[in-house]
């Protein structure tokens, strides 16, 4: 299989972005067009930094979706997620945010997020958005992330 020509990441030695703004979500052909199924990224190491106070945020985002035409390249998602690391931002504004940028990259069938939000201040903040609701048929398992209790 030849490497699709219009990936400008994947196979280059690419920094992240400064911010997410600059940041490019590259796409591939979907290999199954018409057939329902899953795929799942996980970043457990995901951070961002707080708006206010400028301290360090962690999150563990489960990505679902339901590709339709397009998958996401992962090299492009990861370094997209990185782009965040020294960006200012709630955990709501960052969650949806993904989520946003994904579904005007790759317009799927569907697409879900979890981000799992480590406490600050005591206090864990959850992030849940989706699209709709899932396919018929679709194999939806859990996000395999624990309700907040030390998580870890």
């Amino acid at each position: 299989m030849t490497q699709p020509t219009h990936l400008t990441q994947l196979g280059q030695s690419v920094t992240a972005a400064a911010d997410p703004d600059q940041a490019v979500i590259e796409v591939v052909d979907n290999p199954h067009p018409g057939t329902t199924y899953l795929v799942r990224f996980a970043a457990p190491e995901f951070t961002s930094l707080c708006p206010i106070t400028g301290q360090p945020d962690f999150a563990h985002l489960v990505i679902d979706y339901v590709p339709d035409a397009s998958l996401v390249e992962s090299k492009s998602l990861k370094l997209f997620l990185a782009s965040f690391r020294n960006h200012g931002a709630f955990h709501e504004a960052c969650t949806i945010g993904i989520a946003k940028r994904l579904v005007e990259a790759c317009r799927p069938h569907w697409l879900r997020i979890g981000g799992y939000w480590y406490p600050r201040g005591g206090i864990p903040i959850d992030v849940f958005w989706q699209t709709g609701t899932p396919p018929e048929g679709l194999w939806l398992p859990d996000q395999g992330v624990a309700p907040y209790r030390g998580r870890g």
